[in-house]
């Protein structure tokens, strides 16, 4: 983000140069820090007179029975957690070709000249910011025919727009097979052509180093859940039902080990579930309806809830945009193209999914999530509350006192319903953002460690 900033700094009249980039520091800072959390749960874990830890590979072998390194042990009460790995595609040659994935390039001690990632999702995307803000030539290739699939298509342009200015992007794109040649990775790929038969030529990639972020895979083949009677789908991701319970009884399981939302926040809401559940008298279960996400390039993304296709099969919805430019912080950032995005159920006023692409997008989603907590899950509150101004917030504010029927404009102007509200905030713009309706794109799953 520093680094963007001072290459950004020339269109506010600041002339700034980056002398130097010193890589080895930037990776040597953010181990020590990783490093000294690490140490500190450990020690807590090892410290605890409750708790044995065992720092090797564990099966299960029976009935609430795992082999740990040379021993057995046995409990009346299981855990999983057992987190996710990378998914490492079948490609011919990558194997011997040499790969690194979201977890050993933080080992990485000098920068790669050039890197190839191949994947589209959220692990490309925030890798790929990284490298190409350090210096690196990235290329990434995707093999859905949008990048960041599971984003609304006008995020995904506008966030591809703006990061193919810094890297190269393909998208619709399957790797045929990687190759060694002169130190040189050489990876060729070839259009899937999802939009119908295409007959291209194959694409050649070159880099110094490749990366593999085509999603997590599971840790049953390794685990082997099914010993103890735990069921798997045929991912190998532990099925449980809202309390986290597996098919087992007293056996539970959460967090990136079920699949589906595979983020930190995600499984911390699911140890709650799944401690007060094992535990104690009180029973609870998980709430998924709005699981935040963001994606940390520049600009950032956040999503939350529905996309505007999931949200129209089953519901009657109201659709609200507003840009940043036409905001006065927004304006006085630049910030101009990058908007927010609300979808509201037009009978109830319940926030059904909000989506943010600019600036501190993670942070200005918050009060949506929030909101969508609440037992009415309404946008009125943020009708009702004051904005400060002229803060970044009020482009939500505008997102939501701009709602109009999709159904009913060609064009998105101001809307024209009983919340329609177009408060003067001194900053004299009332312009409006024009997104795409109606794209309903098949989404691979790209999940975050």
């Amino acid at each position: 983000e520093l680094i963007e900033a001072i290459r950004q700094a020339e269109e506010f009249g600041i002339r700034a140069r980056i002398e130097e980039i010193d890589f080895e520091r930037i990776m040597r800072s953010m181990r020590e820090i990783v490093g000294e959390d690490s140490r500190q749960i450990r020690e807590g874990i090892m410290t605890s007179p409750n708790i044995d830890l065992y720092q090797v590979s564990g099966e299960f072998i029976g009935d609430y029975t795992l082999k740990v390194g040379d021993e057995v042990i046995r409990g009346r009460t299981i855990l999983i957690c057992s987190g996710s790995r990378p998914l490492i595609p079948d490609i011919p040659g990558l194997r011997e070709a040499g790969y690194l994935t979201s977890t050993s390039l933080l080992k990485l001690t000098r920068l790669p000249r050039s890197v190839a990632i191949i994947g589209g999702g959220y692990i490309a995307a925030e890798y790929g910011h990284f490298l190409a803000s350090m210096g690196s030539r990235v290329t990434i290739i995707g093999r859905n025919p949008q990048f960041v699939p599971r984003e609304e298509p006008e995020v995904s342009a506008m966030l591809m727009k703006h990061l193919s200015e810094r890297m190269v992007i393909h998208t619709d794109m399957e790797v045929r097979s990687v190759a060694v040649s002169d130190g040189m990775k050489r990876v060729t790929c070839a259009p899937r052509g999802q939009g119908g038969e295409r007959i291209d030529p194959e694409l050649v990639v070159e880099a110094e180093k490749i990366l593999v972020a085509a999603g997590r895979a599971s840790y049953s083949p390794i685990l082997k859940p099914w010993k103890t009677g735990v069921e798997t789908d045929p991912h190998g991701w532990i099925k449980v039902n809202e309390k986290m319970q597996t098919s087992k009884s007293d056996i539970w399981a959460f967090g990136d080990a079920i699949g589906g939302h595979m983020f930190k926040h995600t499984a911390n809401a699911e140890s709650r579930v799944a401690f007060y559940n094992a535990f104690t008298d009180l029973e609870i279960t998980m709430d998924y309806r709005a699981i935040p996400r963001a994606i940390f390039t520049s600009p950032e993304v956040a999503s939350v809830g529905m996309t505007e296709a999931e949200a129209r099969k089953d519901h009657r919805v109201l659709i609200g945009t507003w840009l940043y430019g036409n905001t006065a912080k927004g304006q006085a950032m630049h910030a101009r193209d990058y908007f927010v995005k609300v979808i509201v159920e037009r009978d109830t006023d319940r926030i059904l999914g909000a989506h943010i692409i600019g600036p501190q997008a993670s942070v200005l989603i918050q009060e949506i999530i929030t909101l969508m907590y609440t037992p009415a899950g309404s946008w009125t509150p943020i009708r009702d509350g004051m904005h400060i101004h002229p803060a970044l917030s009020e482009v939500v504010e505008r997102a939501f006192m701009n709602l109009i029927d999709p159904d009913a404009h060609h064009h998105h102007g101001h809307g024209h319903n009983d919340h329609d509200h177009d408060p003067d905030h001194g900053d004299g713009q009332h312009g409006h953002h024009d997104p795409h309706h109606g794209h309903d794109h098949d989404h691979d799953q790209d999940h975050r460690d």
